[in-house]
């Protein structure tokens, strides 16, 4: 089973004046909501996380819905054969999130693991689904926290660009 999941980093707040409403995508992207993140593979107790509390936790769900539709991009879905790769890099340093769909599956690793560690493996309309649902529930935290997120037509956006799925 897989549990996608956050902490906000008290080490790097938000601006005080920031006007949430108005954060372009810049902002909410690389400057705001900085944490850490993680995935976890539950029935294994294992994950793959991060501990340097300035990862922007909005970013990471946006790029980990766009990695999940980039690995779907072979017609033959979950019966492609051919490996499909896609990477989540982090801005303020050179490590990296490594992506690979098989089939139905997709191994995750990152630079960060020992080299005798195995990658993650999901189910990958699991972690579609459990990304989604993370991108929408961060969403929601975020919004509670921050007056006028909630009305920024770029949340909007991305709300509508990856909805929940079944």
């Amino acid at each position: 089973m897989l549990d996608i999941g956050y902490s906000l980093s008290r080490r790097f707040p938000d601006p005080p004046q920031t006007d949430y409403r108005r954060a372009d995508v810049q902002a909410l992207r690389h400057d705001l909501f900085c944490g850490d993140v993680y995935l976890a593979d539950t029935k294994a107790d294992r994950e793959v996380s991060t501990a340097w509390g300035w990862v922007p936790v909005l970013d990471f769900a946006w790029a980990l819905c766009d990695i999940v539709e980039q690995l779907d991009r072979d017609p033959r879905g979950s019966r492609a054969a051919q490996p499909q790769y896609a990477e989540l890099d982090f801005t303020e340093s050179t490590d990296r999130m490594l992506f690979e769909r098989r089939f139905g599956w997709v191994d995750v690793e990152a630079d960060w693991m020992h080299g005798d560690e195995p990658p993650l493996t999901f189910n990958h309309a699991e972690l579609r689904r459990e990304a989604r649902d993370f991108l929408h529930d961060l969403i929601a935290d975020l919004a509670d926290m921050h007056e006028g997120l909630a009305d920024n037509p770029v949340i909007w956006d991305l709300q509508a660009r990856f909805p929940r799925t079944p």
